[in-house]
């Protein structure tokens, strides 16, 4: 039952990040192409916000992605300490 909860959350991860990556583009490109209406009256727009939320953006999910694939990756060598220790006692 473990496993299966890890293993959907593996792939939660990867659809998070997918969806994350499709958020920033489509955000920058309303910003770069005049989409001011959509973010609020008045709101900066423009080539030069587009390229700052597409930086951005890109920063915030190699963080956040990179967090919870750390996440995983810590569980994952946890797991195979504990088998490689369970060997060793056994001889």
């Amino acid at each position: 039952m473990r496993d299966f909860f890890i293993n959907t959350f593996e792939i939660l991860v990867g659809v998070i990040v997918v969806l994350l990556c499709i958020g920033v583009v489509v955000f920058a490109g309303i910003a770069a192409f005049g989409g001011s209406g959509m973010m609020g009256p008045g709101a900066p727009s423009g080539p030069l916000m587009g390229l700052g939320i597409l930086i951005g953006g890109a920063i915030y999910v190699i963080f956040i992605g990179g967090l919870m694939y750390m996440g995983l990756g810590i569980y994952q060598n946890t797991k195979r300490t504990a088998e490689a220790v369970e060997k060793l006692l056994q001889r």
